[in-house]
């Protein structure tokens, strides 16, 4: 059967319709994405400037700043873009394209905390066979994996939701194109589709989210037996990163986990795994993680004594 799509663009009703509102929204947004930016950036940078840091955590730390940037800007432009138009609107191809890059860099984040939560346990877990086990290809094929997982739940996903027609209705209740406000204006049964998009994407977040609790649980039983400063060291790294990803899971699964019913709360809820948490990732890794202060330090050392020399 054909598909019939009498829709060739949508308009979003945005986080809000008051003006004064969007204003301080986009403000504040603005900010935001600018953080986000600057702050993976910075840590991208100081990863692949100092070779104290080539090592597997700080590797997939930095696919994690990468995927961070990505992220966001598959809707914060956007969205920043909108608080201050009249007219609210995308192409119809220009969100299927937005659903593709948000799915596709959204679960390339979630994939990316799993096997940095797998390289934690066999370094806290399995010191001896450490290098082994998370040898340079080991990363290259995990992080391979995790991308071409990653590709393959966003195509699904994008083709499970725009293989349906759309006839007349053309304003979605959200500020991007994400897969159950987009179903709600389909002119189709969707229950099929809905109960697909919840073993899609609802039990990818639950299942890796399972595992990385799994991960933590053993390392915190192992550390039993160290010592105090050993205990310290790996609680340090440890709770910086599950401190990520509460922040980022439990707002995924309570998007995807359910039905395709809306309710007032998910635009908040979608802001903060969209935007405030890539935001923070910079912040968390920075603060909470002795190896990156050190290479910041060493940086901003070495741009200074740099400066003072073209002084000189």
């Amino acid at each position: 059967m054909q598909v019939v799509n009498n829709v060739t663009e949508f308009t979003f009703l945005g986080l809000s319709q008051d003006p004064r509102m969007q204003l301080i929204f986009f403000a504040l947004f603005l900010l935001f994405y600018i953080l986000i930016i600057v702050g993976n950036l910075f840590i991208l940078l100081t990863v692949f400037s100092d070779p104290r840091l080539h090592t597997p955590m700080y590797f997939f730390l930095s696919n994690l700043s990468f995927v961070d940037i990505a992220y966001s800007s598959a809707t914060a432009p956007k969205m920043i873009e909108d608080f201050v138009s009249e007219k609210k609107t995308i192409s119809y191809w220009g969100c299927v394209t937005q659903m593709f890059t948000f799915h596709f860099f959204g679960c390339a984040e979630i994939f990316v905390l799993t096997v940095m939560a797998f390289d934690r346990y066999a370094a806290i877990c399995q010191p001896l066979r450490y290098t082994t086990i998370m040898s340079a290809n080991a990363c290259i094929v995990l992080a391979s994996l995790s991308w071409l997982g990653a590709l393959g739940h966003s195509f699904f996903q994008t083709l499970l939701t725009f293989q349906l027609p759309f006839c007349n209705a053309r304003v979605i209740d959200h500020y991007f194109c994400d897969v159950h406000p987009v179903l709600k204006l389909a002119c189709a049964d969707t229950t099929l589709v809905n109960m697909l998009v919840i073993a899609n994407s609802g039990l990818i977040s639950l299942g890796c989210f399972l595992i990385l609790l799994a991960s933590y649980t053993v390392i915190l039983f192992s550390l039993r037996k160290r010592s105090a400063k050993s205990r310290h060291k790996a609680l340090s790294t440890c709770g910086s990163h599950l401190t990520v990803v509460t922040f980022f899971f439990v707002p995924c699964i309570f998007i995807y986990l359910r039905p395709s019913t809306t309710f007032p709360l998910d635009k908040a809820v979608s802001v903060f795994y969209t935007t405030i948490t890539p935001m923070l990732n910079p912040l968390i890794y920075t603060l909470r993680n002795e190896g990156v202060k050190n290479a910041m330090k060493r940086l901003w050392s070495r741009k200074f004594s740099l400066k003072e020399k073209l002084k000189g």
